[in-house]
């Protein structure tokens, strides 16, 4: 049995569930009808493999639907989301945002990357600590490499010496304290 066939078809049967005009409806009704005079000629082989596809189809526009509905509530829930600036955009381009959940994101121009709090706290304990700034900046690459290499990679930073990790330990330590217990 050639694949490529029941793809062809399964493209067709895509379209065929949106009767969202009298148009869609007239050629939902002409698909029906060719279907249906096709099916007296078809082996039981033929047959059941219409059946298997036509399930197949059915199910994967059910998945679709579900996707298309969790996309709408994350877009729904970043919406009704209370994001407060904490601080300003310093450079580099990078920025911090506080979620009202206790979470932060750090903006890497049209990117945001989330961290945990625990995680900004190890982060902040890694900018504030002792040490030169290379070494502060060492250490903040290699957890970053180790824990985080989304935000490395969001944020363009290649090493230690990277003009954007230097902004990112700019950021965090004109923006965060550490509280004395």
């Amino acid at each position: 049995m050639a694949k490529v066939t029941p793809k062809k078809t399964g493209a067709k049967k895509t379209a065929v569930p949106k009767k969202k005009t009298s148009k869609k409806s007239a050629q939902w009704s002409r698909l029906a009808a060719e279907l249906k005079s096709l099916i007296p000629r078809l082996d039981e082989e033929g047959l059941a493999f219409l059946v298997k596809q036509s399930q197949v189809h059915l199910y994967n526009m059910q998945v679709e639907a579900l996707n298309k509905t969790l996309i709408n509530e994350e877009k729904r829930e970043r919406r009704n989301s209370k994001i407060t600036v904490s601080a300003p955009k310093t450079s580099g381009g990078l920025g911090i945002k506080k979620s009202g959940s206790g979470s932060y994101y750090i903006v890497c121009g049209n990117e945001s990357v989330i961290f945990a709090k625990e995680e900004m706290e190890i982060m902040v304990k890694i900018v504030l600590g002792e040490g030169t700034e290379l070494e502060i900046r060492e250490r903040l690459y290699n957890w970053l490499a180790g824990e985080r290499s989304d935000l490395l990679i969001s944020a363009s930073i290649a090493d230690k010496f990277d003009d954007n990790l230097k902004a990112l330990v700019r950021l965090l330590k004109g923006n965060f304290k550490l509280k004395k217990k």
